[in-house]
């Protein structure tokens, strides 16, 4: 029986979610609710189209050719955890396929199933949202904690890790949150890269699709300059 899960799209040549040429998934479904979120159309888990793993697969495929020594597949979403029998399936293909793994997650959930998906993974993209607890807790929904333990599980298991932030104008774009972050990280071996990613508003016209709020419209977008200063700090 083929393993069938909901996507919400398909990139099929993606340059910014990983190394390399990328083939990228978006997963449907988020149990978090992220004030920064750009994606709130893949929130509901019952939306989205149904396919199997293997048709995935198929689809990746055709485009191993333009994915050279660093490229491969990455799931993202929402959340791939919350459709982790699916992930872990189209990543045993994958890699039966000579195919490199990258999955992109908020770490957000942590158990046998995950640690079995974990296994088929060559690199996370992990989201460490901010730095502290209280910011984690009013604009994502959970503990810091939750994320720092999958991190901690990363390093014990020796997985290549870049970490994701936004950076997001008058909440953490200062020199001291960057640095905070630094700090934060500088005891994970695992961790090879730390990406500065500039908060953006043109998830807005989803929000307004939808007819939800979006928490942080009134917050302007972080500018290129300030990207570049904050990055000088990660050197």
């Amino acid at each position: 029986m083929q393993v069938k899960g909901k996507i919400h799209s398909i990139q099929s040549l993606g340059t910014v979610d990983g190394p390399g040429v990328r083939f990228v998934v978006f997963f449907q479904g988020c149990h978090l609710r992220c004030k920064c979120c750009h994606n709130p159309d893949t929130w509901e888990l019952n939306a989205g189209t149904e396919i199997t793993a293997g048709e995935i697969i198929e689809k990746v495929k055709k485009y191993v050719d333009y994915f050279g020594k660093d490229g491969g597949i990455t799931i993202s979403g929402g959340e791939p955890l919350l459709q982790c029998r699916f992930a872990t399936e189209i990543f045993r293909l994958c890699h039966k396929n000579g195919i490199n793994t990258c999955l992109d997650t908020s770490g957000s959930i942590l158990n046998d199933s995950v640690k079995e998906l974990l296994d088929l993974t060559d690199r996370v993209l992990l989201d460490v949202k901010y730095v502290t607890n209280s910011l984690y807790k009013e604009n994502v929904g959970c503990s810091i904690d939750t994320p720092l333990k999958f991190l901690d599980y990363l390093n014990q298991k020796a997985i290549k890790t870049t970490i994701r932030q936004v950076i997001i104008p008058t909440i953490n774009d200062k020199v001291e949150d960057v640095l905070a972050l630094k700090n934060l990280l500088a005891h994970y071996s695992c961790v090879d890269k730390i990406e500065l990613l500039p908060f953006r508003k043109i998830c807005q016209v989803k929000y307004d699709q939808l007819k939800i709020d979006f928490p942080f419209k009134d917050i302007p977008e972080a500018t290129t300059e300030t990207i570049d200063k904050l990055n000088e700090y990660l050197k």
